[in-house]
């Protein structure tokens, strides 16, 4: 997540044990289409690996998975799930240079400000190699705020999140969107983004 954002970090930071441990949907399809689209044993970095799930999920399909999050207490929660070292990473410091086959980021790029996605997008591309897969998810809204835990989110739709991603020139983005549920208990307007890098 952005390291911008004290109170987002915050929130998890305080409740990593419990947000980590909670009953959620994998979106168990979603990750299947994401593995198919990769080479056998493709290497994937997770942004934002909250408990670890995804990972877990991706590990157990055969990829190769670094899971980061850029809250210390959340890695350590996904460590203890995972039995492998998870990265304390914040998004704007992703050096990586064409060294994935893809990078999943489930719901957590939605707390970067929305002046700062474009950059944390190219960091991405960076990091992919050709025809590396990418996908994240973001709570639909139409300007960004804070939830009732004090989160920061940059609440886009699909218009203005095209836009976005159009700025780093990837080849092929395709939306999705979909209701679902998410920390707080309410129902949630979601955009499911997959691009990809050909070039």
């Amino acid at each position: 997540m952005s390291g911008r954002d004290a109170d987002t970090l915050g929130f998890y930071g305080a409740e990593a044990e419990v947000y980590a441990g909670r009953d959620r949907e994998l979106g168990e399809a979603r990750l299947r289409r994401f593995a198919a689209r990769l080479p056998a044993g493709g290497q994937v970095l997770e942004l934002g690996c909250g408990g670890g799930q995804d990972s877990e999920a991706l590990l157990a399909l055969g990829l190769d998975v670094t899971p980061t999050d850029g809250s210390p207490e959340l890695a350590a929660e996904a460590q203890k799930r995972l039995r492998r070292p998870v990265a304390v990473l914040l998004f704007e410091d992703l050096m990586a240079d064409a060294a994935f086959d893809g990078v999943w980021a489930n719901a957590c790029l939605l707390h970067v400000p929305r002046t700062a996605l474009p950059g944390i997008l190219a960091k991405v591309q960076r990091a992919l190699r050709p025809g590396g897969v990418f996908y994240a998810s973001y709570k639909a809204g139409e300007a960004e705020g804070r939830d009732r835990f004090g989160r920061f989110f940059n609440y886009p739709d699909a218009a203005w999140l095209r836009t976005a991603y159009g700025k780093n020139g990837w080849d092929c983005i395709e939306i999705e969107e979909d209701e679902g549920g998410s920390y707080d208990k309410e129902s949630t307007r979601w955009l499911h983004a997959t691009a990809i890098k050909l070039s």
